[in-house]
């Protein structure tokens, strides 16, 4: 958690935040909530490559052949996949 960019949220708000189970729903509290993402906590919800990430295995075709875009800066941190085999996207949020 990247407290410098939960600057000027309520606590109620970051409560909301942090209960987001991916990066969609981060976005729909936000624009929910009337909150003005800055272009620097827009970065940092859209992700960033990570040489080191854990092995996802693709919950809808059972492959393990997956990309995975880890975001390192986000308010909350979150692997995005895609699976190579099937087309599959999905996001898991690091906790």
């Amino acid at each position: 958690m990247k407290n410098e960019l939960l600057k000027g949220l309520s606590e109620e708000q970051i409560a909301k935040i942090k209960a987001c189970k991916n990066q969609e729903e981060l976005l729909k509290v936000a624009k929910e909530e009337g909150v003005e993402l800055s272009d620097e906590q827009l970065e940092a919800v859209n992700g960033g490559i990570c040489t080191s990430t854990p092995s996802f295995t693709c919950p809808q075709c059972g492959s393990s052949d997956v990309h995975t875009v880890h975001n390192e800066n986000s308010i909350c941190e979150w692997y995005s996949n895609k699976c190579n085999s099937c087309g599959h996207g999905w996001s898991v949020r690091k906790d």
